[in-house]
């Protein structure tokens, strides 16, 4: 890995991801490139300085001469920002998506304020002896049938200066109607807000397990928050869809303590002993991009 040199001319330096190089590997037919990605990872846009003493053709000069790394391969430290382009020139605000936690589980300070996943019957009930929320009951997800029991995230706009989100629609080329979620295929899998277990669209040679949710086949999913007033305290102004979502340990977690030993650590929960995993699940945008990363703790009695 290294940097490329900007100095001159505009340098478009690209790479075949995971799946793009074993087709090619293959030899078969399979490979053809159907889609692209690009993304400005290094660029920080706060350096445009339009009171530069040499006139308006260096206010972006700092900008254009960032050290910029070269494309590598990694899906899990690439295009962490990517671009999209859109034809309209009066946007004022892009939507973003944010997770709702007055509406759907909150992380609770005495699970050390992270959403926490029990892993099996036993440790469910003892952690239902010191908590009554902030934990996802793993052992049996049907259980979970409030929405402060859930995962929820909602995509709007967080300002109201064009108008209430009960008043005002989210423009439709903004609205995100698809979904990519990311997480360990190795520690967890996604479900329904009803305790269904999803089927992986995607699992990539890091294990990283990628679900493909869309509003029209994944309905159970979504809710529509436009001229609504559910997403009151989470975003002000128009609003798209709200998605919820559960999250169960995998089997390897439910059944035995050997991932616990090799990726986890212990720690105590009101004087009691938990065996526990840090990872984080991702929610991707698949029409604007955004994204966020929240944390998940998977708990088991020790």
């Amino acid at each position: 890995m290294a940097f490329l040199d900007n100095s001159g001319d505009i340098i478009l330096d690209a790479v075949l991801t995971d799946t793009g190089r074993l087709r090619l590997a293959k030899g078969d037919g399979s490979f053809n490139i159907t889609k692209f990605a690009l993304g400005d990872d290094e660029i920080n846009y706060e350096l445009y300085d339009k009171n530069h003493a040499s006139g308006s053709a260096y206010y972006d000069i700092e900008i254009l001469q960032s050290p910029v790394l070269e494309a590598f391969t990694n899906n899990t430290s690439m295009l962490k920002s990517k671009l999209l382009s859109i034809s309209r020139t009066n946007l004022l605000y892009l939507p973003i998506i944010k997770n709702n936690t007055s509406a759907g589980i909150e992380a609770n300070a005495t699970l050390n304020n992270i959403v926490s996943i029990s892993c099996d019957e036993a440790t469910d009930t003892t952690l239902g002896g010191l908590v009554s929320e902030g934990f996802i009951d793993g052992s049996q997800l049907s259980n979970n049938a409030t929405d402060k029991k859930r995962v929820i995230f909602d995509q709007g706009i967080e300002s109201n200066a064009l108008g209430a989100g009960d008043k005002v629609a989210l423009d439709a080329d903004l609205t995100e109607t698809q979904y990519i979620i990311e997480i360990d295929n190795r520690l967890g899998f996604l479900a329904g807000p009803n305790g269904a277990q999803a089927s992986p669209s995607f699992i990539d040679d890091d294990n990283i397990a990628s679900y493909f949710l869309s509003t029209t086949t994944n309905t159970e999913y979504f809710e529509d928050l436009a001229g609504t007033t559910n997403s009151a305290g989470t975003l002000e102004g128009p609003v798209g869809f709200r998605l919820k979502f559960l999250i169960g340990p995998s089997q390897n977690l439910a059944s035995s303590t050997y991932l616990f030993t090799q990726l986890g650590s212990t720690s105590t929960i009101a004087s009691t002993s938990f065996n526990h995993i840090d990872t984080t699940i991702r929610v991707t945008g698949a029409t604007t991009g955004y994204r966020v990363d929240l944390p998940i703790r998977f708990l088991k009695n020790t």
